[in-house]
């Protein structure tokens, strides 16, 4: 079957198929491809009087025109860098536990033992009558506040495809003049 000029196919193998060429965005002069240009024009890159483009599909992927799209159109990117602007609206919170409880033990002075800063000092001693005082400790606490994160990440771009098989895309170079009835 012979193709439309113009028609667009896949092939799995390395080299454009005689009568095609690849979808590269290659210039081509219009006194040699003036059936082509017809149908093309400008639409893909040229100047119009001595040339014009075919379509570039490398590194692409073809979308229907329309809702938005023009034909011939050429958008999007295949890497792209996060910044706060682009991330979704949250917060951080930072708190910390920090137990109270200590129970001293009779003859226990503020140095010794392991009294780690909480409520006595000195060389304050408790003697035996008094350590059952203590046997309820303090209550834990939970101190919040602010808290700053120390900043991450190298603001370098990433990759934004979706999963990809590589073929060759060529356009019919020679063929039939598509009707539009």
């Amino acid at each position: 079957m012979e193709p439309f000029l113009s028609e667009i196919y896949l092939f799995a193998f390395n080299f454009p198929p005689k009568g095609f060429a690849f979808c590269n965005g290659q210039l081509l002069p219009i006194n040699q491809n003036q059936a082509l240009f017809a149908l093309l024009g400008t639409t893909y890159g040229g100047d119009g009087r001595v040339n014009f483009a075919l379509p570039n599909l490398r590194g692409r992927a073809p979308a229907h025109f329309g809702n938005g799209y023009s034909l011939g159109e050429a958008t999007g990117s295949t890497s792209v860098t996060i910044n706060i602007q682009t991330l979704p609206t949250h917060s951080h919170q930072a708190s910390k536990s920090l137990s109270s409880n200590y129970t001293p033990q009779a003859g226990q002075t503020a140095s010794s033992g392991d009294p780690n800063g909480k409520l006595f000092a000195g060389n304050t001693e408790f003697p035996e009558r008094f350590s059952n005082k203590f046997d309820e400790g303090l209550a834990d606490q939970t101190q919040a506040g602010t808290q700053n994160s120390a900043s991450v990440g190298g603001s370098q771009p990433h990759q934004n495809m979706m999963p990809y098989l590589v073929l060759n895309y060529c356009i019919a170079l020679q063929g039939v003049f598509p009707s539009q009835n």
